[in-house]
């Protein structure tokens, strides 16, 4: 993989996200591709389990929100990228990510691993 193979496919998560049902996500993950939506998170296992996660987080591909992402790090099969997505017009929710993606020689993935961080909260533990 090189920053510009990871940055299309950040651009087809969106579009994955922005379209309806879940048939895009053969494209962009593999069958047994492993999704966790946070570091401490178990991981949803296989497209299909990925599909259902997928329809009951989002609030439908005409959900309004802005999402921009810079490609942080490359090596090998695996990348790195900050991701922002604003929710709402005016936006009501807002998330800055940290996605670390593995990918299969086609350019899916096949383990994906997100870092999601809210404006309201904490980065250290109150001692």
């Amino acid at each position: 993989m090189d920053r510009k193979q990871v940055a299309d496919w950040i651009a087809a998560y969106e579009q994955a996200w922005r379209t309806p049902g879940t048939a895009a996500l053969d494209s962009i993950f593999t069958a047994d591709a492993t999704y966790r939506q946070g570091p401490y998170r178990e991981p949803v296992v296989g497209l299909p389990a990925i599909a259902r996660m997928w329809e009951s987080e989002r609030e439908g591909p005409d959900e309004v929100f802005e999402m921009t992402g810079r490609v942080v790090a490359v090596d090998g099969d695996t990348g790195v990228a900050r991701v922002q997505v604003r929710y709402g017009d005016p936006a009501d929710q807002e998330w800055q990510d940290l996605w670390i993606m593995r990918f299969v020689e086609d350019g899916r993935c096949r383990s994906f691993e997100e870092w999601p961080f809210a404006p309201e909260q904490r980065t250290a533990a109150a001692g």
